[in-house]
């Protein structure tokens, strides 16, 4: 579990490495903040993509459904593990052929918004959903697109600005029909 008092202590630290005086007025509560609000968006580093499931496991079964779905433009954020960099502007897109069970889209929605909560890497966050999503609705067809920007680039280093950064992992169908693949790819 994440460590409030740990992570106080860390931004205190932090901002007294970095020249500032953790005594003044517009910093007193800072590090107390900052922690309040690293547990918040760190929350998916309590939980294994096999609690995520668990956690998300709403679905239906339906025999009629066999066509794919495509839940697109899911908003999410990560942080880079190579420089605790924002990754921004995230959009992650997630299609899957149900196998007799549909998941609720609000679930999809979840999934991925947990699953980025973590210290990542963009193709990680692809291929955790996807695992999550086959566990979740039983399908081993699953494509997850995710495109964003990531700080690492544009704010340091190379300032590459509007660099994009687009992962794909497909499975099942997905991965294996290239036209199915190409049709779920332009309707993203």
């Amino acid at each position: 579990m994440l460590d409030q008092a740990k992570i106080k202590e860390a931004m205190q630290i932090l901002i007294s490495a970095l020249g500032d005086d953790i005594t003044r007025p517009g910093l007193l509560e800072t590090p107390e903040r900052a922690a309040r609000m690293y547990t918040e968006m760190f929350e998916g580093m309590n939980y294994t993509n096999d609690q995520i499931a668990e956690m998300f496991n709403k679905s239906f079964e339906d025999t009629d459904s066999t066509e794919w779905v495509l839940v697109k433009d899911i908003n999410i954020f990560s942080f880079c593990e190579h420089h605790f960099a924002l990754m921004y502007n995230m959009k992650a897109h997630i299609a899957y052929k149900p196998q007799g069970r549909v998941i609720g889209l609000s679930k999809v929605s979840r999934i991925a918004d947990m699953v980025a909560k973590r210290l990542q890497l963009q193709e990680r966050i692809c291929a955790d959903i996807n695992y999550v999503m086959q566990k979740v609705t039983g399908a081993k067809d699953v494509m997850v697109v995710i495109e964003g920007e990531h700080s690492c680039m544009t704010a340091r280093g190379i300032r590459a600005q509007n660099s994009k950064t687009r992962s794909l992992c497909a499975r099942g169908v997905f991965e294996t029909d290239a036209a199915l693949r190409m049709e779920v790819l332009s309707q993203i």
